[in-house]
C-alpha cells in the first residue's frame, strides 16, 4: 500500500488519467444498467422474434441491409428517419423492437429517439450484425 501512495504522488499526471478512467466506467455502467433502453444478447433477439413478434429494425444502409441481415428485418436507414421519422413503424408500437446497426454503437441513438416517440419496447442487438454473424446465425441476402 506504500508503495501505491508513493507511486500515486510522484506521478500525479498518470494516476489522475487512471482515476478519470474509473470514474468514467463507473458512470458509464451505471447510465447503462438505468437506461430504458437495453441492449440485448443475439439469443434474446431470436426470442422475442419467435414468441412476441419482435420487429428487428435494421439502420444499416441500403447496401448493407441488401448484402445480408436478419430474417425478416425491417431496414430504416438513418436517411430515411432524418427524413420520414418513424411513420412507417407506427403499427408495430406495441410490439417489441430491436435496432440493429453494425456494430450496435449507433443504434443506441435511434433507440433513443424511438423511445422519446412514444416506442415503450425498445432494445439494442449488443455487437449489432457483426455479433449475429459471429454467432453463425442465419442471414437473407435478398
Amino acid at each position: 500500500m506504500e508503495q501505491l501512495i508513493t507511486f500515486a504522488s510522484d506521478n500525479g499526471m498518470l494516476s489522475a488519467i487512471w482515476v478519470a478512467l474509473v470514474v468514467m466506467i463507473i458512470v458509464t455502467t451505471i447510465k447503462i444498467q438505468m437506461s430504458p433502453i437495453k441492449q440485448i444478447s443475439t439469443q434474446d433477439l431470436t426470442f422475442l422474434m419467435n414468441r412476441e413478434e419482435g420487429i428487428a429494425l435494421d439502420i444499416r444502409s441500403d447496401k448493407d441491409f441488401k448484402t445480408s441481415h436478419i430474417l425478416d428485418a425491417v431496414s430504416l436507414s438513418n436517411e430515411k428517419i432524418n427524413k420520414n421519422g418513424f411513420v412507417s413503424l407506427e403499427k408495430h408500437k406495441a410490439q417489441p423492437i430491436i435496432v440493429v446497426c453494425s456494430a450496435g454503437i449507433s443504434a443506441v441513438k435511434t433507440a433513443n429517439d424511438l423511445f422519446k416517440a412514444g416506442f415503450t419496447r425498445v432494445s439494442v442487438l449488443k455487437g449489432g450484425m457483426n455479433a449475429w454473424i459471429s454467432a453463425g446465425l442465419p442471414v437473407s441476402k435478398k
